[in-house]
């Protein structure tokens, strides 16, 4: 009898871990099953598929990620690298990016001890994560200082808030002798654009909504945002390229991140087929319905992944604090750097050409229509 074509996969025979092992062979050679398996995977597909030079990749950051340090870690090489292109994160990893920025200290701590104590003594817990009340203090104040500055008193997506923030930042992260400390500090320097998809929901949203109070003209356009977003992707596309998704957690940053392609095709009109490759890191079950868990085959109902390019997809279910330091290795290891696409200096071009298609899907629609 021939063999099963289900016995093709490559044999169960690993060697020895040794001393000196590199994480690229430690996940080549190691990681044979289960969700191990699928770390593996997926670092392959990263590495050999999504860091083509045509691909374009964008990251979204669910949870507390950057608290653990893993900006400075993880995701500042690999912006350096020229393997993140734009980015779609909750507020509060901004925010919490920031602390280091500005020089001030996170520290290690116990999660059993008990919060009624740290607060007494103005100690503010996130998990095992430890800072002083006045970190929050500090920061607060720094985000309402620049905001008060001439150039955020008009209306702006938060890509452009962002790329400000970022630049004054980086000033700062200058000025105290730093560098390598702040993730926005890192997507200025590199025209990443960095978006979120709720801008009211961080402490960066609060002090926005505090100055405004005072009479500060800064306002976030959530419209902006799903257009501009819309139309990186669809540049990704139209130029010959492919648009990657690296989602770590899930949330309202992995939506905003896939309802690109809807955008593209239900909403605007634009003949599109969805986002190429799809590569996640989440903890969220897929049963209880919620988008965290969604599976890349259940986004192509939706139309957000292409249904010919779900072998490209990978789900891997495991701590991101865990994943993110395990990609970050074996990318820079096997992956050579690839030259920084600069995105956030080509919205206009990207924005002009999101709206001539759109222009165009329009008219067809409106000839159709007459013609029945």
């Amino acid at each position: 009898m021939s063999e099963s074509r289900f016995l093709s996969g490559a044999r169960i025979a690993p060697r020895a871990i040794e001393a000196g092992l590199t994480v690229q062979a430690l996940v080549d050679g190691s990681f044979m099953a289960y969700n191990a398996g699928r770390l593996r995977e997926g670092c392959q597909l990263f590495s050999r598929r999504m860091l083509e030079p045509g691909v374009t990749v964008g990251l979204t950051l669910t949870g507390a990620l950057t608290p653990a340090g893993l900006g400075m870690s993880a995701l500042i090489p690999m912006i350096r690298a020229g393997f993140i292109d734009w980015i779609i994160s909750t507020g509060a990893n901004l925010y919490h990016d920031t602390h280091f920025g500005l020089g001030l200290e996170m520290r290690q701590g116990n999660p059993f001890v008990s919060d009624i104590v740290l607060r007494q003594e103005e100690v503010v817990r996130i998990y095992d994560i430890f800072f002083d009340y006045s970190v929050l203090l500090d920061t607060d104040s720094f985000f309402r200082t620049i905001i008060g500055a001439p150039e955020f008193q008009r209306t702006m997506s938060t890509a452009e808030f962002h790329h400000l923030c970022g630049k004054y930042v980086l000033e700062r992260q200058r000025a105290l002798g730093q560098t390598g400390t702040s993730l926005l500090a890192a997507c200025y320097e590199h025209d990443v654009p960095v978006y979120t998809s709720s801008p009211g929901d961080s402490s960066i949203g609060m002090n926005v909504a505090a100055m405004a109070l005072r009479g500060n003209r800064l306002q976030i356009d959530p419209s902006l945002d799903v257009n501009e977003t819309a139309a990186i992707v669809l540049d990704a596309k139209r130029s010959g390229g492919r648009s990657a998704v690296l989602i770590f957690g899930g949330g309202s940053p992995k939506n905003f991140m896939l309802q690109t392609e809807p955008q593209i095709q239900e909403v605007l009109g634009i003949e599109e087929r969805g986002h190429d490759y799809f590569l996640q890191f989440t903890d969220a079950r897929p049963d209880t319905g919620g988008l965290s868990g969604a599976t890349p085959a259940e986004a192509v109902s939706w139309g957000k992944i292409d249904p010919d390019q779900l072998p490209d997809a990978v789900v891997c279910y495991t701590d991101s604090t865990i994943a993110m330091p395990v990609l970050a290795a074996y990318a820079l290891s096997a992956h050579e750097p690839r030259e920084p696409k600069r995105l956030y200096r080509r919205i206009p071009e990207m924005m002009e050409r999101l709206r001539k298609e759109y222009e165009t899907a329009r008219q067809e629609q409106g000839q159709g229509q007459g013609q029945g």
